[in-house]
């Protein structure tokens, strides 16, 4: 099988309600970049790059990416480096992007969850085979309520629970008093048997600032505070001081990264992404690295389509410290007899059919390659 051309397919997904956080206020999400990847046998693979502009590392380690950008360097950049290629070449693709251009993980991202796709077709398996096997078949949802008014939030938590989702996590980093309210607000309304996280995305005045709202919260039971400021050595002075696992997003791109993050005892776990380190096979190398340390994870993104989350999943299927609840969506088309609000960021979505949700836990797709497949009259319909 060999690499023929690549297409970009810029779509917008009707949003169910608009999804924030402290450093992404006015971006809607849902704008992302499709690829579809051609063969010479007539297969095609798909992949994802739900790229954001205010999205990236501290101290402009990483930068923003949109989906315009990733066109222009999958378009011209990308694509060039990798026709001709057999898509199950992994480590050969990657080289060959690297050599193209420096940076853009998630144009890099999109190229390699296709390719995985295509092999796992190739072959016949699901891309968790391809990623070692499945450690587990499912990912336990964490439904993440992003920043809105404190009622809204409540409503939608016991909505979500309601539903069957076991955790809610709670987007914060921008009022201090807001948020130890929301956490001791969704305690006393969800009991004690619901697992709630926060988030604060760097977005914290200072470490003290961090502590002190984090101890407050700890009062309330919180499973894990997620980046609550920016860089490794301000979260390692944030660890030393609370009694909560801090997790590290925003500060967890690379290898790198996690061994940076070890050495200064910054975090206890990290928020694995697809995307972050340019695709799946980047992505296998980061988590073994964060298990030799002592490391465990969830299962991070952008709230991706199905396609994305799709290698999310089979990610988190085949990664043994992914054991942390998750904000992997409950992707279904519009019309579906699954959850209204538990996991459901959008209205409708690419895929043709819905990924099964029990239990508070959204399913890995069954199948050869992503294990989806995408209805290209609504890849039409919603592209922009």
């Amino acid at each position: 099988m060999k690499i023929t051309g690549i297409k970009i397919h810029l779509v917008r997904l009707p949003p169910r309600r608009q999804h924030n956080w402290a450093t992404k206020m006015n971006t809607p999400i849902g704008h992302h970049a499709i690829i579809e990847i051609e063969t010479d046998d007539g297969v095609v693979g798909w992949g994802e790059a739900p790229a954001g502009a205010t999205w990236g590392g501290a101290h402009m380690r990483y930068y923003g990416e949109s989906p315009e950008t990733v066109e222009v360097v999958v378009r011209d950049h990308l694509a060039p480096a990798v026709i001709g290629l057999d898509p199950a070449d992994i480590s050969v693709i990657h080289a060959r992007m690297d050599m193209a251009i420096k940076g853009h993980p998630y144009a890099k991202a999109a190229v390699d969850i296709a390719c995985y796709d295509l092999a796992g077709k190739a072959f016949g398996v699901p891309v968790s085979t391809l990623l070692g096997g499945s450690h587990r078949d499912s990912i336990e949802v964490a439904h993440s309520l992003g920043i809105m008014d404190l009622d809204r939030c409540y409503a939608e938590a016991v909505e979500a629970v309601a539903e069957g989702a076991l955790t809610i996590k709670c987007k914060t980093g921008l009022d201090p008093e807001r948020d130890v309210t929301l956490v001791r607000e969704l305690r006393r309304r969800l009991g004690s048997a619901i697992k709630i996280r926060v988030d604060g995305n760097e977005s914290y005045a200072s470490v003290a600032e961090a502590v002190s709202v984090t101890k407050r919260q700890e009062e309330f039971d919180i499973l894990l505070c997620e980046q609550p400021v920016a860089g490794a050595q301000g979260l390692a002075r944030v660890a030393d001081r609370i009694e909560s696992p801090v997790m590290a997003d925003e500060s967890a791109w690379t290898v790198h990264d996690i061994l940076e993050l070890d050495r200064l005892n910054a975090a206890q776990c990290i928020s694995l992404y697809v995307t972050k380190p340019g695709g799946l096979y980047r992505a296998r190398q980061v988590a073994d690295i964060a298990e030799q340390v002592g490391m465990y994870c969830d299962i991070g993104g952008s709230i991706e389509t199905g396609i994305g989350n799709a290698a999310n999943l089979h990610l988190g299927s085949a990664t043994k410290i992914a054991r942390l609840p998750s904000v992997c969506p409950v992707s279904q088309p519009e019309g579906s007899n699954g959850p209204k609000i538990a996991g459901v960021y959008y209205l409708d979505d690419l895929i043709t059919e819905p990924l099964r949700f029990e239990n508070g836990r959204v399913f890995t797709p069954v199948g050869p390659g992503l294990g989806i497949e995408v209805d290209r009259q609504k890849l039409k319909r919603y592209t922009v």
